[in-house]
């Protein structure tokens, strides 16, 4: 089955086989340095541009962080907005309200003061018109008083009065005071 060999050419079999062994490592490890000094400029900047990557990508996860809380800011500026804004609302409604109060107010306050004023003519208007109704009475009650105490008396009186009156006749009593008044 197997073949008899010299013992010399097996030597040389696992000889040739260490000597391929060694150049194959030889070579590969001489291959690597020149492949690192032939190093592909694509390589390097495909690294760089990983490592930027890389950086762009924490960033753009912080940016992202900063902007959610942003937008949690202003969603509560946002809700704060609208609570001002129905306070604001409600404030202008009882300014508006207030206004319309006050303008009803000053109309009638306008209208009280004109009926006071009104009424305060009459009523001066009736105590002059009552003054003149005493003086009248107060005069009336002095001719009566004075004729009857006898010291007028309106037979003596001048002709020119007579002619005033329409009958001749002398005036009477109830002729005098409507002459008094």
């Amino acid at each position: 089955m197997f073949v008899d060999l010299p013992q010399d050419l097996i030597l040389m079999i696992a000889g040739a086989f260490l000597l391929g062994w060694l150049l194959s490592s030889l070579s590969s490890a001489f291959g690597s340095k020149m492949r690192a000094k032939k190093r592909d400029p694509r390589d390097d900047r495909i690294r760089s541009l990983e490592a930027e990557l890389r950086i762009a990508q924490g960033e753009s996860d912080k940016a992202r962080e900063t902007a959610e809380q942003l937008e949690k800011e202003v969603e509560e500026a946002q809700a704060g907005n609208v609570k001002r804004d129905k306070v604001i609302s409600h404030q202008q409604e009882r300014i508006q309200q207030l206004n319309r109060d006050l303008k009803d107010s000053v109309l009638k306050t306008r209208e009280l003061r004109n009926e006071l004023s009104d009424r305060a003519t009459e009523n001066l208007k009736s105590e002059v018109k009552l003054r003149e109704v005493e003086t009248e009475l107060e005069v009336a009650q002095a001719s009566t008083d004075l004729i009857a105490t006898g010291v007028l008396d309106y037979s003596l009186a001048p002709e020119a009065e007579e002619s005033d009156n329409d009958d001749g006749d002398l005036l009477d009593e109830s002729d005098m005071t409507k002459a008094a008044t």
